[in-house]
């Protein structure tokens, strides 16, 4: 008999490797291609916040162990709501009090829950690293009378795959083609620095969840709106950086020749610059900043109306900012992305268990349906929050998409 097809996945995201994470422990063949050289590549990221749910999903993909490694590794802060902060004062307008909390922070004992997206990245490789492809970026795929091969941006193909899994991103070509261009990311006008600053300077702070909201001193009516995360069992290390994540309503923010992959100094000054009016208690943040680690965002969304439909393929499916792209309102992006891992690999592995690991007779269809409720609910929760916190009023008729899909002659 030969050897099962392998299990394609294009991207080396969170959702990706969670997946691939999962067909590991299932003992089902698969590999990842990543357009990037390593890892490391695009260190640069901001932290997440992981909810009920999405620990959920991570410890259902990892198993005890494996979950118990990771959980290890996540940062934990007291406190069951934001507390907010006039950053032109100093003052805190409130805690836990209703008022500021506009949704509930705590996930697990009783802790606010969050790793650094490169950090969780490297969580979930661990054991696969053989298993991933790098430098190769994927342009397409195409159907086998069997299975499925991606086609990479120099022309070059994949070896043929029982299925195809796209995960990279919100400019994914498999998505496109897969949808046909149904699934669209528009661009929100809105964007941001995330930054990282020695923990001495967040002392003036305490431990919390903390938002800054300048909404009366910056240029044209502008908003800028900063969030944090202060652990008290971090605080006396030295060698820790805590991370902040900076966004501005659309025009406040602006990369040099609107180039938004640039990453270091000219992102740290423009943060600078906006906060640098700011109270004593909360300009050390920005002042102290490890201006190497800073890096402009493009704050995108797919349609508010939810995730389209398209005519299922038994071997060809979505993950993650592929499939469902959102502003970081809510925290919903990543949770939401590791509930299609955890979702999609255990549907794979109930087939290959019976036997059916060649044809995949359902897999696809059963996830996307399930898929769309949830994911379709958080998208549309995702963009109601950020309308209200960055400014963001996205017309469809008229607003930009950043993944324009053309079909291949």
């Amino acid at each position: 008999m030969s050897a099962p097809k392998p299990i394609l996945i294009s991207g080396a995201g969170l959702a990706s490797l969670l997946l691939a994470r999962s067909l590991h422990r299932s003992k089902i063949p698969f590999l990842v291609f990543e357009r990037d050289a390593s890892i490391v590549f695009r260190a640069q990221g901001y932290r997440l916040r992981l909810s009920a749910q999405g620990l959920d999903a991570i410890e259902q993909v990892l198993g005890p162990a494996g979950f118990k490694t990771f959980y290890d590794a996540c940062g934990k802060t007291g406190g069951a709501g934001f507390a907010a902060v006039n950053p032109l004062t100093g003052e805190t307008i409130g805690g836990d009090a209703p008022s500021v909390k506009s949704e509930p922070l705590t996930s697990r004992d009783g802790k606010v829950v969050g790793v650094s997206r490169g950090d969780m990245r490297k969580l979930f490789m661990d054991g696969i690293e053989d298993r991933v492809v790098w430098k190769h970026q994927v342009a397409a795929y195409e159907r086998t009378d069997n299975g499925v091969r991606l086609v990479f941006a120099d022309g070059t193909k994949s070896e043929e795959g029982s299925m195809l899994i796209g995960g990279e991103g919100v400019k994914s070509a498999v998505a496109g083609q897969l949808s046909n261009g149904a699934i669209k990311v528009y661009d929100l006008g809105s964007r941001g620095i995330h930054g990282q600053a020695p923990t001495a300077a967040f002392k003036a702070l305490g431990e919390g969840v903390f938002r800054l909201v300048d909404d009366t001193s910056q240029p044209n009516g502008g908003k800028v709106f900063v969030i944090t995360n202060v652990r008290a069992g971090d605080m006396d290390k030295p060698d820790v950086n805590f991370g902040w994540t900076m966004i501005g309503s659309p025009g406040v923010i602006k990369a040099p020749n609107d180039n938004y992959t640039i990453t270091g100094p000219p992102a740290a000054q423009i943060a600078k610059a906006l906060t640098s009016h700011w109270h004593d208690r909360v300009k050390p943040l920005f002042d102290n900043m490890a201006e190497s680690e800073a890096a402009f965002w493009k704050i995108t969304c797919s349609s508010p109306e939810g995730v389209p439909k398209w005519p299922n393929d038994p071997r060809v499916t979505l993950v993650g900012d592929a499939v469902h792209a959102m502003t970081p309102a809510g925290g919903n992006g990543a949770n939401t992305a590791v509930r299609d891992s955890a979702l999609l690999g255990r549907l794979i592995a109930e087939a290959w268990k019976r036997g059916d690991g060649d044809r995949w007779t359902g897999v696809t269809e059963a996830y996307e349906k399930e898929m769309r409720i949830y994911a379709t609910e958080a998208v549309k929760a995702s963009y109601g929050q950020a309308t209200g916190q960055f400014g963001i009023d996205l017309d469809l008729n008229t607003a930009p998409t950043i993944n324009e899909y053309v079909a291949p002659n």
